[in-house]
């Protein structure tokens, strides 16, 4: 990383630590995985990782689970996901303050089930929260609501 590129990255995490901006970091947990039966995986970076319980989420991380899988998924801003069988749930971004309740949910469910609780991001700011499946979109007003998501993506 050169010089430059080094302070922008430091100026940028110091700059929205004094806005209370949260900032996603790659890598940054996300959420745990708290229950998980059958097939589960999660893909990230190029790889395939077991979705096994206590196994961390990261943003940008895919889930998918298998004819016989399931996973339930807590948020850092405890947001509840649960993926039902042959579900692929892409976890576009995630960022979470726990001071200030400031962040952003993008999840989008591809293929399958997905059944939401939401958390403190939702009840801080309902439109920095995101769910979406191939033919629709959808913002949090509400606290639970279930996505279905047709073969295609």
């Amino acid at each position: 990383m050169t010089t430059l590129r080094k302070t922008l990255v430091a100026f940028s995490l110091t700059a929205s630590v004094f806005a209370g901006v949260p900032v996603a970091v790659a890598g940054e947990v996300a959420g745990i995985i708290k229950t998980s039966k059958g097939a589960a995986t999660i893909e990230r970076a190029g790889q395939k990782l077991p979705a096994s319980v206590g196994t961390s989420v990261e943003a940008k991380d895919r889930i998918v689970t298998g004819p016989d899988g399931a996973v339930g998924i807590t948020l850092r801003d405890n947001t509840m996901l649960s993926a039902g069988a042959n579900s692929v749930l892409d976890l576009n971004k995630f960022s979470f303050n726990s001071t200030t309740h400031a962040g952003v949910v993008d999840a989008s469910i591809k293929k399958g089930t997905l059944s939401v609780i939401s958390g403190k991001i939702a009840k801080a700011n309902p439109d920095a929260v995101r769910f979406s499946s191939p033919s629709v979109t959808l913002g949090v007003r509400g606290t639970e609501f279930v996505l279905e998501a047709g073969d295609g993506e």
